[in-house]
């Protein structure tokens, strides 16, 4: 692995003075974005900072998450699949005493730490995540009257109504805050974690007006479009994936009361879009817009964000990484405190969902949504900005990486060198992707795993096998030329299937033996804390 010191030596003599000094990085994640939305990734959404941070630095065209939030935020802390610490509320099973979150291994290399906004981890963020300071925004339903937040593991007090609170804004304005608090002399690791675009589609009228009737033509011209734009980019080189309208979540509400409680305008799969009625298609393509707007506003509020470190002088020296912690959603479920038909679209008494068709667009062209680890639902946009360490600008990187490769990238450029494990600690399974900031294709690795819900994956080097629920049988492919997943070559590569099988199932099973094998961590754990009134 290439360390920090062979790292800026490799960037030349010019680059050296410039990144002498340990660089600062700024970790951002988007909740259910899809790999296709930011303009840089072949989208119509307006994301013009987003945009600048690609064209300044680099993308990567084969980034995976786990395909649900809790297991990704995992692995975006710790460097580990959940499987193997449960240290995410999603993932049942002991944590053992050997987890350690990114400030425990930044900390001793001189960082302060923060984090801002979503969570679910099972530790507070404070006393048992490490962190300097935290803001953690616990209710992910509420855009503008959370019930539950929490300033440094303590409940802060429910916005009204009057108090003008939306949760991407307040996001950033403490992130910006801690920023403006933190002491130069050192540098510093910010986990800013944004709850857009998660359902409910909640959004000010001023962002959803930007989006009038943009998405008209509806779901299957936006998905065609977005294939062609990322093809014309280099991004990708596989056929569209087909609309499957039989794949929902099985959690998701009802047909009949989701289109009862919405009305008739709501469509529950992906169906074809000439066979919506004009009612459903005005309906939908609102839903769209706001989704959109979701997303334009987190590009404003990060756009805010980066200007505070441009104005203290820290932006070039400063890791920025931005990410989604799964596909776009096709989830459609009205929970907590209901919808409200005759509610404004997007305001707080309005509880939407983006659904299938939309996701289906979102996710293009790879098949599937969030929770399933096909494509769709695994694949993440990786933006990387870093002016005094990277001299490649607007470049594409196609070598595979995953969540779990954050935190050994940083302890690798903080001088940390590559994460040795410790007496009863199972080695580290992210990689640093270090390297591939320089060259791409020059990160080896043996294989990356998948388990979510009983849907199981294994990437070894171009070929993939995937299996949807614990009953279904594996399917493989060829991710050199099809990774929309469109044509099964299981049967012409019986052997390799196999062998990728077993090696799964070992994995699958060793993590939970090392796991539930070790003793207890002692930190401080979130509990049933409810916010002050």
């Amino acid at each position: 692995m290439l360390n920090r010191r062979t790292f800026l030596q490799s960037m030349g003599a010019a680059a050296a003075p410039a990144a002498a000094k340990k660089p600062n990085f700024l970790i951002i994640l988007a909740d259910d974005m899809g790999f296709s939305d930011a303009g840089c990734y072949g989208g119509e959404v307006e994301t013009p900072n987003l945009d600048r941070l690609a064209n300044g630095g680099l993308r990567f065209s084969q980034m995976y998450s786990t395909a649900r939030c809790g297991p990704s935020r995992n692995c975006i802390l710790t460097g580990y699949y959940a499987q193997q610490n449960a240290c995410d509320i999603m993932t049942p099973g002991r944590i053992p005493a050997w987890t350690k979150l990114a400030p425990d291994h930044l900390r001793p290399l001189g960082y302060s730490s923060y984090h801002v906004g979503k969570w679910h981890i099972k530790f507070k963020p404070v006393a048992g995540g490490g962190f300097d300071r935290s803001y953690l925004l616990q209710d992910q339903d509420r855009f503008y009257t959370p019930r539950q937040h929490f300033l440094d593991d303590e409940p802060l007090p429910r916005p009204t109504a009057d108090d003008n609170f939306y949760a991407t804004i307040n996001i950033a304005d403490h992130a910006i805050r801690f920023l403006r608090g933190h002491s130069p002399a050192k540098p510093f690791y910010m986990y800013l974690a944004f709850t857009a675009p998660h359902f409910p589609l909640h959004a000010l009228q001023e962002d959803i007006d930007m989006y009038k009737d943009k998405f008209a033509e509806g779901w299957d011209a936006q998905r065609e479009r977005r294939h062609s734009r990322l093809r014309k980019m280099g991004l990708v080189n596989c056929p569209l994936s087909v609309l499957e309208p039989e794949m929902r979540p099985a959690w998701n509400t009802k047909d009949a009361e989701l289109i009862a409680q919405i009305g008739p305008g709501e469509v529950a799969a992906a169906v074809p879009w000439a066979s919506l009625t004009p009612e459903q298609k005005k309906f939908q393509r609102l839903k769209m817009a706001i989704h959109a707007a979701m997303i334009t506003r987190m590009d404003r509020e990060i756009g805010r964000v980066l200007e505070t470190l441009r104005q203290s002088g820290e932006l070039d020296n400063t890791v920025v990484m931005f990410l989604s912690d799964n596909g776009a959603s096709s989830e459609q479920m009205i929970r907590n405190d209901g919808h409200d038909p005759k509610a404004r679209p997007g305001a707080g008494a309005s509880h939407l969902c983006l659904g299938p068709g939309w996701a289906s667009a979102s996710n293009a062209p790879f098949r599937l949504h969030k929770s399933w680890v096909h494509e769709g639902g695994i694949s993440s946009p990786l933006i990387v900005h870093w002016p005094a360490g990277i001299k490649d600008k607007g470049k594409i990187r196609h070598t595979p990486g995953h969540l779990i490769d954050v935190v050994p990238t940083m302890i690798d450029l903080a001088g940390g060198g590559t994460p040795k494990a410790e007496a009863g600690e199972p080695t580290m399974r992210g990689r640093s992707l270090a390297p591939v900031f320089q060259k791409d294709g020059s990160l080896e690795r043996d294989y990356i795993y998948f388990n979510h819900s009983n849907n199981r994956a294994l990437r070894a080097g171009d070929w993939k096998i995937v299996a949807a629920g614990k009953d279904s049988p594996w399917e493989m492919y060829d991710m050199r030329r099809d990774r929309s997943e469109q044509k099964n070559v299981i049967a012409q590569n019986q052997a390799k299937a196999a062998e990728m099988a077993a090696l799964w199932s070992k994995v699958d099973a060793e993590y939970v033996r090392v796991r539930e094998a070790a003793p207890l961590s002692s930190k401080a754990l979130m509990g049933n804390r409810t916010a002050a009134k």
